[in-house]
């Protein structure tokens, strides 16, 4: 019997301590994922409050129709005004032909040295065109005044000069550029004289000058215009869901979170309300196109309205939901700052 429980004593092993499972997946140091993952739930919420959001907004149809109609109000007059100033610039691009300058060279300059030097005049960056007018040519065209023509006709040789026509660049923008070309020019051995009517330029200027900052005066006026209607209805929907955010709050929600939908929510007022505002000044041109392009023909002319191009387009919207984005932004996390949860 002892030699049968000694043998049996030393037939039990002693089990081996089990080794550590090796852990495969090594979690980081905040324990809530990869920042992939992370980056997948923060474009998941994004894309849940942005559809949300517009769901909210369809639940209160009339509110959000009045808000959007007139913040389109406010951006169709600063869209008309632009394109206002845009068809006042062509028709200024027209007159631009008589700003430019006229030089009579001296009776002993011939055709071949004036050619020569319009050749040196192209290369002035202050000049866009140079247009040579040969003796012949000025002939011609004096014959179209009247009876100056059959007076010319009687002299035995052509008294007339030979021209220079320049187009200088930037003509409504900057007077100082043009007189300062005009001073060069006259210095010149070659040039006799030279005309150019400034007082009518420097008018054309004032009026340009003061369209602009019309402009601006205005495109800044509609702007503080739409955050101020953007922040007031993004207010008023948050007073609405005062104990929503409260409740919110309380169980650890972050401003940010909170805040996302109701940014949304000026997005989406602002970029409906840069479509109604392009409709709104599209209808504005076509209503305006026939009476003026019917007075242009009357006077001779060939004047067309300019309508805003692909990218105004696309700058009018973006700019409309930009700043219902940033109205938005500054009344919702002023008023979550003040909110505290007790």
């Amino acid at each position: 019997m002892k030699l049968r429980r000694r043998k049996q004593t030393q037939e039990v092993k002693v089990p081996k301590q089990a080794k550590p499972l090796r852990q495969e997946v090594k979690q980081n140091r905040a324990a809530g994922g990869t920042a992939k993952d992370k980056l997948i739930i923060c474009r998941d919420l994004h894309i849940q409050a942005w559809f949300y959001s517009l769901l909210r907004l369809g639940k209160t149809p009339f509110a959000s129709a009045i808000t959007i109609v007139v913040l389109a109000i406010s951006i169709a007059l600063a869209g008309s005004f632009q394109l206002l100033l845009i068809n006042f610039q062509q028709i200024a691009g027209n007159f631009q032909t008589s700003a430019q300058i006229s030089l009579f060279l001296r009776e002993n300059i011939n055709e071949n040295r004036a050619r020569i030097l319009a050749d040196t005049l192209r290369k002035n960056p202050a000049i866009e065109s140079v247009q040579v007018i040969s003796k012949e040519q000025g002939r011609a065209l004096f014959k179209t005044f009247g009876s100056f023509g059959a007076a010319i006709d009687m002299l035995d040789e052509n008294p007339l000069p030979v021209v220079i026509e320049i187009m200088p660049k930037n003509t409504l923008d900057d007077d100082g550029q043009i007189e300062t070309l005009v001073n060069t020019l006259k210095q010149r051995q070659e040039v006799d004289f030279v005309r150019m009517d400034m007082e009518w330029l420097q008018r054309l200027q004032a009026i340009m000058a003061v369209a602009r900052r019309l402009f601006v005066a205005l495109n800044t006026l509609l702007g503080f215009a739409v955050l101020f209607i953007t922040g007031n209805t993004i207010r008023l929907e948050l007073n609405n869901r005062q104990e929503e955010i409260m409740i919110t709050k309380l169980v650890g929600a972050t401003n940010s979170f909170i805040a996302t939908p109701f940014i949304y929510s000026g997005f989406w007022i602002g970029f409906f309300a840069g479509v109604l505002a392009w409709f709104i000044v599209a209808l504005l041109m076509v209503s305006l196109r026939v009476p003026v392009e019917a007075l242009s023909a009357h006077y001779n002319g060939n004047f067309h309205l300019l309508f805003l191009s692909v990218a105004d387009s696309i700058k009018l919207i973006l700019v409309s939901a930009s700043l219902s984005m940033l109205g938005s932004c500054l009344v919702v996390f002023n008023q979550l700052n003040k909110t505290n949860p007790q």
